[in-house]
């Protein structure tokens, strides 16, 4: 089966604006797509540099914001954050931080509603998500709108285990569903990233590793820069994963 995702030219914007889409074939497995890790400069040093560069431009932005958010959980519910364990760069685990966005019994509403709803169940095997979840909270939704609980992230990218940009960081029990992870395992997986732009993220979860491949082949500083650019555009428009 030939499957594409809407890239915009490859990546390559014109410094006036926005390209008109196109599609990047992604047929090949990942392991044709890319054979070995990135090693040009922005791969082994930029890319951790700019990371940390624009986090200390913009903390005093993200921090007030991620405190305002943290007091509105709080007074919703309780504990705003929540610690869970995903995959890093080599298959390395580590603890992901976000801002809780669903009720504190979440997992155990999960083993539920997969219990008793083959609906659910289905949509559930198939994209590891859930569009309309009823596990998120007022709040929640809101955050999750506006992609503000993603925001403690930018500890993990301090720490070195993630990236702003990269593929989007999975369970440790997804990888059965994921593939050949050896694209996703050469790069810190992001915060943001083409996944998480894609128009297409509700397709099934082995996918991921066909777009990870293409963010992991196209690797450079302008390619990630468009991807922050687009991620304002997805955030306001609410059509993000």
């Amino acid at each position: 089966m030939h499957l594409t995702i809407p890239t915009p030219a490859n990546f390559d914007f014109p410094v006036a604006g926005y390209a008109a889409a196109h599609a990047m074939p992604v047929d090949k497995t990942p392991a044709q797509v890319v054979t070995s890790a990135p090693k040009d400069w922005y791969a082994r040093t930029g890319k951790r540099a700019l990371d940390l560069v624009l986090i200390l431009l913009t903390l005093p932005v993200t921090l007030p914001i991620i405190m305002i958010c943290a007091l509105a959980l709080w007074v919703e519910g309780g504990q705003p954050f929540y610690w869970q364990t995903r995959l890093g760069q080599g298959g390395r685990k580590f603890f992901i931080v976000k801002l809780r966005t669903m009720v504190r019994d979440a997992d155990a509403q999960l083993v539920r509603l997969l219990a008793t709803d083959p609906a659910i169940r289905d949509e559930w095997n198939c994209t590891q998500k859930l569009r309309n979840d009823p596990r998120i909270t007022r709040v929640g939704h809101f955050l999750r709108a506006t992609s503000l609980d993603e925001l403690p992230q930018l500890w993990n990218v301090v720490k070195g285990e993630m990236s702003l940009v990269g593929p989007r960081p999975m369970l440790p029990e997804q990888l059965r569903l994921y593939g050949d992870a050896d694209c996703y395992e050469m790069l810190r997986p992001g915060i943001t990233g083409l996944w998480q732009v894609s128009a297409r993220n509700d397709k099934e979860f082995s996918y991921r590793a066909k777009v990870d491949a293409v963010y992991c082949r196209s690797l450079s500083v302008w390619r990630d820069l468009v991807l922050m650019f687009r991620t304002i555009g997805v955030v306001f428009r609410r059509t993000g994963c």
